[in-house]
């Protein structure tokens, strides 16, 4: 007795099926743009924490001229861990944090404050608000963070 199974996959569609846009006109013209709300720019991306973190950090760390490993050794933290905090890579702990912003002689709190500052400074650019002001127009002179 032989069992055999077909060597097929089963395939699950992912987009609904339907008519596919055109895209490239007849008569070899550029490629057609779809009609209705794809048009639309994207919406710009709103910075990441960690990103803005990393930021504030490498750019602390240049301008006291030192390497990241001087900073790492003495926050006894490892060269490539910090180095991925700093490109925005890695979501470090608030310890980790602490022991980067000190030995660049920064409390937590003041690396934070930066890092909110900044991020402000980018949302108003975003969305054409004035800096300190959040999108409802309600002043907020304080951070929240959540884990």
């Amino acid at each position: 007795m032989t069992s055999h199974v077909p060597n097929e996959a089963r395939v699950i569609a992912l987009r609904p099926q339907g008519p596919r846009p055109q895209t490239v006109r007849p008569g070899g013209g550029p490629p057609a743009r779809p009609a209705g709300p794809e048009q639309r720019p994207p919406a710009a991306r709103e910075p990441l924490w960690r990103d803005l973190v990393g930021d504030v950090l490498r750019r602390e760390r240049l301008a006291q001229e030192r390497t990241l490993k001087e900073v790492a050794e003495s926050a006894r933290i490892s060269m490539p861990y910090l180095s991925e905090v700093e490109r925005g890579r890695k979501e470090a702990s608030s310890e980790v944090l602490a022991a980067a912003a000190g030995a660049l002689g920064l409390g937590l709190a003041d690396l934070l404050a930066r890092a909110q500052g900044e991020l402000v400074r980018l949302a108003s650019r975003h969305t054409g608000a004035a800096p300190g002001r959040g999108r409802s127009g309600a002043r907020f002179d304080g951070m929240c963070l959540a884990a």
